[in-house]
């Protein structure tokens, strides 16, 4: 079969073509403010989760004092008098 005449015009193949970055794009250096310096990604970044490294911190400190200062010594579940002899 052949292949039919497009009626108008339209190429998608020279559409993809001509769709891609230009080499001397007017823009490029206007826009390029955004993603450097304060604007970058990882300090933008940054800024969405204000506290989050100061809270980690006294999270993993409190963790580390329950664990050292605040233990229980009351044998609960190890078998001892409390409950031996209740039915």
């Amino acid at each position: 079969m052949s292949k039919r005449p497009d009626l108008t015009g339209f190429s998608p193949q020279k559409l993809a073509a001509s769709s891609g970055q230009h080499a001397n794009d007017p823009w490029k250096r206007a826009e390029a403010w955004r993603y450097t310096g304060p604007f970058s990604r990882f300090n933008r970044f940054r800024g969405s989760f204000p506290g989050l490294g100061i809270a980690t911190v006294a999270f993993a400190g409190y963790l580390a004092y329950e664990a050292v200062f605040l233990k229980d010594d009351h044998g609960h579940g190890h078998g001892s008098e409390h409950g031996s002899g209740h039915h």
